[in-house]
């Protein structure tokens, strides 16, 4: 029997993935589904109405004042005020309010003698993203309530111009601008991190979970038979189409349909989505050949895959990461990516400014050629006693 052409070979794992259930639920409806889900979880983008509690221990006209103001902002919203500080730190604890403030007794008479009164807020900042939110939305709101108390102590005091009433209360302004994402949206922040890291695993589990149907199916040694580098050449190359076409879908949604901010080159992000798809498919590809199982080859894969968006840098800064943490943010593909991808969206940096992680991209080159020989030893005979096994 003729061996297989390089082409039949490719018609093969095509035809493997349509259909095998489960490798196909991997390239469709998989993949769309936990987009869209993640999608709709942060798909109001802004964070709006975190519930706060108060302490008033004053229950002045001041302290009436600054829970109206509290309550005005959008990222706030008091739901309850207690009436001692115990019940609101067990609340807190308990997770049903994000922040407690507490309002000290003679806050009114404090206020009205030009002395400064203390207000204390208790932020839980477990939740790291809604901790900032509420911290920066109380200081912001403790600042404006203070500048209108500053404002009519001008006015009183013989200022008939509010202009200079309020330049008097504010010497010093300060003006904020954003670079990028102006409107401090969470789903262009967290969605445009997390979907990449989604998707490497997505690519890493097709990929070990293909290895494996062959296995299954056929045996690695007859699956091999018709040449080791061209079977897994074959494979590899229609796991990267399949994977890169999945990362552009990903992108499109993003950066075309849902119309978030696109600076840079989509030439550039687009090739660095190609180099991480064969990076990530040679990364797999050495897992599964290194062990031969599909149980283990797919457990090493999730050990390797899933720490991705963890390691990426955008939700902890590299520079703080520890040694170990950050030589094994190099071996994981979506890391370098990210860099890229960051720098295009946001900056519109130039090609210069991407070698290095381009370089890093190439590198994973060496799991594919690993792989390569794995596949001659695999697809070998086996000579035990004299016999060929």
């Amino acid at each position: 029997m003729s061996a297989l052409s390089f082409t039949a070979m490719q018609r093969r794992e095509w035809r493997l993935l349509l259909h095998d259930p489960w490798l196909f639920s991997l390239i469709t409806w998989i993949p769309m589904a936990l987009g869209v889900f993640l999608w709709s979880i942060f798909a109001q983008g802004i964070a709006r109405d975190l519930p706060i509690g108060v302490v008033d221990l004053d229950k002045s006209q001041v302290s009436r004042s600054i829970i109206r103001t509290y309550d005005a902002s959008p990222a706030l919203q008091v739901i309850k005020g207690f009436a001692d500080i115990s019940q609101g730190v067990a609340e807190l604890r308990a997770g049903t309010i994000y922040a407690l403030v507490l309002l000290p007794e003679n806050l009114d008479k404090n206020t009205t003698l030009g002395s400064t009164p203390e207000v204390t807020a208790f932020v839980n900042s477990q939740f790291l993203l809604i901790g900032k939110v509420v911290n920066s939305a109380l200081l912001q709101a403790q600042s404006t309530f203070t500048v209108k108390v500053e404002v009519k102590k001008n006015l009183f005091s013989g200022q008939s111009v509010m202009d200079a009433a309020l330049s008097s209360s504010l010497p010093i302004g300060t003006q904020t601008t954003p670079l990028f994402n102006i409107n401090t949206n969470y789903a262009q922040f967290l969605v445009s991190a997390i979907l990449p890291a989604l998707w490497q695993i997505l690519t890493v589990a097709l990929t070990v979970l293909s290895f494996a149907a062959d296995k299954r199916r056929l045996g690695l040694q007859v699956w091999l038979a018709d040449g080791p580098v061209k079977a897994v050449t074959a494979k590899c190359i229609t796991l990267i189409v399949v994977a890169f076409c999945q990362g552009a879908l990903f992108l499109s949604a993003m950066y075309i349909w849902l119309g978030w901010p696109m600076h840079g080159a989509w030439s550039i992000l687009l090739s660095a989505l190609f180099l991480t798809s064969v990076a990530s498919v040679s990364a797999a590809s050495l897992l599964f050949l290194a062990t031969r199982d599909a149980a283990r080859g797919l457990s090493l894969a999730a050990a390797y895959a899933a720490p991705g968006l963890a390691f990426m840098g955008v939700t902890f800064p590299v520079s703080d990461m520890t040694l170990p943490a950050r030589i094994w943010r190099s071996l994981i593909p979506i890391s370098h990516y990210i860099e890229i991808q960051l720098s295009q969206v946001n900056y519109g940096a130039p090609f210069v400014t991407t070698i290095p992680q381009f370089k890093a991209l190439l590198y994973f080159i060496v799991p594919l050629l690993l792989s390569l020989v794995l596949a001659k030893v695999v697809a070998s005979p086996r000579k035990v006693a004299g016999e060929v096994v």
